[in-house]
């Protein structure tokens, strides 16, 4: 798959409500083992709250879905958690929602919409990202030749990585899978096919607002 969606990192924020407080988490996973060492995890650092609701979503098909109301009415709590996950069609992502229950109910209505807002800072927080499928390609050229390459990458908004200078010039550029025959059109275009160009490993990067983050 060249693209999905999930988050970038682990990340949490805390909101709240009728004296209760919300705080929502969220991490990268890719398989449900380590799925539950997260939900695990924040069960024992937050083993004096009220609740620990989490749900998940592994596979870039979305093929495992789990959740848990733990002790809240049935269908306000887990469900409205997986359910945003899935709004932001996200996979490979956990969520857990921890609730310290404030003294004043908030009724089914209230419940789902104040999981649902846990569950969105958490992933927010975590940075929504789109993994999308790049390929690191080496450029050789002369050294005649930098100043023309580098504008013309830069113009086309192809991310340069590292400029390595040899005896020869070494442009690394990570480019977008589906861009390579571009790529490498652009590259034989303005150095009339001087360039050695070598393709090299393919790997996914986090793209946010079309720029890619670290």
């Amino acid at each position: 798959m060249e693209k999905y969606r999930t988050v970038h990192e682990t990340g949490h924020d805390t909101y709240i409500i009728e004296k209760s407080e919300f705080i929502g988490h969220a991490k990268p996973v890719s398989t449900e083992d380590e799925a539950k060492e997260f939900i695990d995890q924040i069960k024992s650092q937050y083993k004096d709250a009220t609740h620990n609701v989490w749900a998940y979503v592994i596979g870039q098909n979305m093929n495992i879905q789990r959740y848990s109301d733990d002790g809240e009415p049935q269908g306000t709590a887990g469900i409205p958690t997986l359910e945003i996950i899935k709004k932001e069609n996200l996979c490979d992502v956990v969520v857990v929602v921890t609730r310290y229950f404030g003294g004043v109910k908030l009724g089914a209505g209230g419940l789902v919409r104040a999981y649902t807002k846990g569950a969105k800072i958490g992933l927010e927080a975590a940075k929504m990202v789109d993994k999308e499928l790049f390929v690191q390609v080496d450029i050789n050229i002369d050294y005649t030749l930098l100043g023309k390459f580098q504008n013309e990458l830069t113009n086309k908004d192809y991310y340069v990585k590292q400029i390595v200078y040899e005896e020869n010039v070494k442009i690394i550029v990570y480019c977008q899978l589906a861009r390579l025959d571009e790529l490498s059109s652009l590259l034989t275009e303005i150095s009339n096919g001087k360039a050695i160009i070598k393709q090299k490993d393919e790997f996914y990067l986090s793209v946010q607002d079309g720029k890619i983050i670290d």
